[in-house]
């Protein structure tokens, strides 16, 4: 059953009782709806905060903002995401990147090998009807559609992260701004920037400990927010203007354009912002279901945001002698007898909502890595039952250093919302864009249905984009210039690590050269396994070649490990080790694949050397079988891999020197007394359990029994050190990009021994120049 056509009908499904729906709903609250759920603050300040239109006494402006808050409201979140974009998960993952891995899976437009192929996870399904094979045609042809795909996924990756920064900076600084309200002109100066600042600082150094140790908090904080300002709204609706819900007409929103004109189009940058946080309902798709983000924003945080919003324009609408514009706010229209506490819940609401958004930018860097697309960094896993509760020192301590830096320097809302809202409308639109390549390529829709989508949602999107682009001096300039930043970044790592590949292909050494090595050139097998780890799955790494031409000798077991992040989000166990054999058996060298989903959690070191030597012994018990689901590989060698899945490995024991009891015909072990003076009084024994009706053959015996030896002796690690250079004769850009940008990237990164959880004591670094 195809998994991704139909708009998600046929998609893997999770039975829950309504019980549990609900209660994911209402943890949603505190992740999801943080955002959001805050901008409250700062739409209505914002919408008149640049001058262009100004509060009369005849409401139409208000009333008109009001319309606009309403529609785009209803239109962007509920329409756009709740009903359509939300049922294009990728495997249950959502974000800006799981709809680029949906299309590049289904039509193959992934710029760098992923292997994906292996696992047969490319999805069937009825053949797509004429109009769209000429679509996915394109794109699989053309590569400069497919670098456009690329750089489509990486702005608004870009943008997210540009929002992190932003989103904290705004969200804090607007529930402290209500202290002015409090406080004297000549206090609030000198105590509301760094009252900001000290709860910034303390946002970011809390991320250590992870979202599950305050997630309890989070939840009951929005639901009390939301709550708070439902009363407040529905008390000003009654209180002040009962008849505000005419304004709810999209006629006030036109009435509104025809009287402001510019003015009206250029506040559409400050209104925009009520829809902030809209992206992380499908960004965190992963953590809950489509059900109970629908449940939550349906039942509880749309109509709690519609009345606070009326609440608002109602007290407004009866007020027009403000001292200044500032004082439009939302704290004006809160009681004054309870304006201290709201302003104690408003800033705890804040926090939750810039972790929201922290969060979400950790995610999406780590699926950036994943792919290639980000220099590899330190990811610490903060939970042990919810995966994608991550923590990214770097990232974090970099967050933090620029929400500082643009608090300090704007000093004011205004100029940071300007900021945030071309942030947020970018990100929205790249969604539209993508969607609608989904929609036809992946559901299989007619090409109508998607061109009506993307002009529907893209003409509103862009309207909004052209009112914050238009106020790019007053403050939007920062998240360009973030962006820009670490496009740039981006798109050097992953022209730099497709180089790399490139290289490594056009100069593998062929199968043949290692058969032909041998005791008369000075090659001597050591004792152990060598794992040796390259990018390719197919022929012999140049590394390699290079490390036994300096050093004749590898070990007696030699393991090319291969490991491929793919883009999907979780790989099934079962078909994550793929182990071939590389020449005859009498050498002993063998080619293991492993493959991580861009959601996984890799092993640390011990457990992924168990599971390693447990799939090669398996394979091994299984012999050379013509299995169906075997993937041929090394065509353009003479001597052609076969790579098996591993459903399951061989399980093997290890005991501190101590006796096995050789009397079980289902274990196989080594000598009690070999390679004793080798290995040490405190090396391990190890021992496979074999199945009790097992028929092995004598050789199969003494390949596990070489392997079993080999394990006994340890595991080394040889990784590359490659120091790309850019070939003589290359033109200026490519030497900048090469040899500075990313040279300096690698050098500042974690290598790849340490994306692997491998040992530093373990491993043998071999360094080489790469010419590309």
């Amino acid at each position: 059953m195809d998994a991704e056509s139909g708009g998600g009908a046929a998609r893997r499904k999770v039975s829950r009782p309504w019980s549990a729906e609900l209660l994911l709903a209402y943890q949603s609250l505190g992740v999801v709806y943080g955002d959001v759920a805050t901008s409250p603050l700062y739409v209505f300040k914002s919408a008149f905060a640049g001058g262009d239109i100004e509060h009369s006494a005849g409401n139409e402006e208000i009333y008109g903002v009001l319309s606009l808050v309403f529609w785009t409201l209803t239109l962007i979140p509920l329409l756009k995401y709740v009903l359509v974009v939300l049922r294009a998960d990728d495997h249950g993952e959502g974000g800006t990147f799981a709809l680029y891995s949906l299309i590049c899976r289904r039509v193959r437009a992934g710029l760098l090998p992923d292997g994906e192929d292996l696992a047969g996870r490319r999805e069937g399904g009825a053949a797509p009807p004429a109009p769209l094979s000429a679509v996915r045609a394109a794109l699989e042809r053309h590569r400069v559609l497919q670098r456009m795909l690329l750089l489509l996924a990486l702005l608004g990756t870009c943008m997210v992260i540009g929002d992190g920064v932003l989103t904290p900076a705004v969200s804090v600084f607007s529930a402290v701004s209500g202290l002015e309200l409090e406080l004297d002109n000549e206090q609030h100066e000198y105590i509301l920037l760094p009252v900001t600042c000290a709860i910034l600082v303390g946002l970011f150094t809390l991320q250590h400990y992870g979202t599950h140790r305050v997630g309890f908090l989070f939840a009951p904080i929005v639901c009390l927010w939301l709550l708070c300002i439902s009363i407040i709204g529905l008390y000003n609706i009654i209180h002040w203007n009962p008849h505000v819900y005419r304004a709810l007409s999209p006629y006030y929103m036109y009435k509104f354009l025809q009287k402001t004109q510019t003015g009206g189009w250029m506040s559409l940058g400050g209104i925009l912002l009520c829809v902030t946080g809209s992206e992380a309902m499908y960004a965190d798709l992963g953590h809950f279901s489509q059900s109970s983000i629908k449940i939550a924003f349906t039942s509880l945080v749309y109509p709690a945001l519609i009345l606070a919003y009326m609440g608002q324009a109602a007290y407004i609408s009866r007020h027009h002698n403000f001292e200044n514009i500032n004082h439009i706010g939302f704290y004006v229209s809160v009681p004054e007898k309870i304006r201290w506490p709201v302003l104690v819940i408003a800033i705890l609401a804040a926090v939750v909502g810039s972790q929201a958004v922290i969060t979400g930018t950790f995610s999406i860097i780590k699926q950036c890595c994943s792919l290639s697309c980000f220099p590899r960094v330190k990811i610490v896993h903060t939970s042990s039952t919810v995966h994608g509760q991550i923590y990214i020192p770097e990232i974090n301590w970099i967050l933090m250093i620029l929400c500082l830096a643009v608090t300090i320097g704007f000093r004011d809302t205004k100029h940071l919302t300007n900021a945030q809202g071309l942030a947020v409308i970018t990100v929205m639109l790249v969604t539209t864009c993508l969607m609608s390549l989904v929609i036809v390529l992946c559901w299989n829709k007619s090409i109508l249905f998607s061109l009506a989508f993307l002009l529907f949602f893209g003409a509103i999107e862009v309207l909004y984009f052209s009112a914050s682009l238009v106020k790019f001096r007053e403050g939007a300039w920062v998240p360009v210039m973030l962006s820009l930043f670490f496009m740039i970044m981006m798109c050097v790592w992953h022209y730099g690590t497709i180089k790399k590949y490139e290289f490594d292909v056009e100069n593998k050494v062929s199968i043949s050269w290692l058969l032909n090595l041998g005791p008369s050139l000075g090659i001597v097998r050591v004792r152990g396994i060598g794992l040796i780890h390259t990018e390719l799955m197919s022929g012999i790494p140049a590394i390699f070649s290079h490390f036994v031409t300096n050093l004749p000798a590898f070990h007696q077991v030699l393991v090319f490990l291969c490991i491929k992040s793919v883009p999907i989000p979780h790989i099934r166990p079962e078909e994550r080790f793929w182990v071939g054999r590389v020449g005859p058996k009498q050498y002993r060298l063998y080619r293991v694949v492993v493959r991580y989903g861009y959601r996984d959690v890799p092993k640390d070191d011990i457990e992924f050397e168990k599971d390693l030597v447990c799939s090669i012994a398996e394979f091994i018990r299984c012999g050379d079988s013509d299995d169906q689901n075997g993937f041929l590989d090394g065509a353009t060698d003479h001597t052609c891999e076969r790579l098996s899945s591993i459903s399951k490995g061989l399980p093997f024991q290890e005991e501190d020197g101590s006796e096995i009891n050789g009397s079980d015909s289902s274990i196989l072990s080594t000598d009690k007394e070999m390679y004793q003076n080798t290995i040490g009084p405190k090396a391990k024994r190890v021992r496979f359990v074999l199945p009790k009706d097992a028929q092995i053959d004598s050789e199969v015996r003494s390949e596990l029994q070489e392997l079993t030896d080999a394990r006994e002796a340890g595991m080394s690690f040889i990784t590359g050190r490659a120091h790309m250079k850019a070939k003589s004769g290359s033109g200026l850009v490519k030497k900048i990009a090469i040899n500075y940008i990313y040279e300096f990237l690698r050098r500042n990164s974690r290598g790849s021994v340490s994306a692997a959880n491998i040992p530093h004591a373990s491993t043998l670094e071999v360094g080489m120049v790469c010419q590309v």
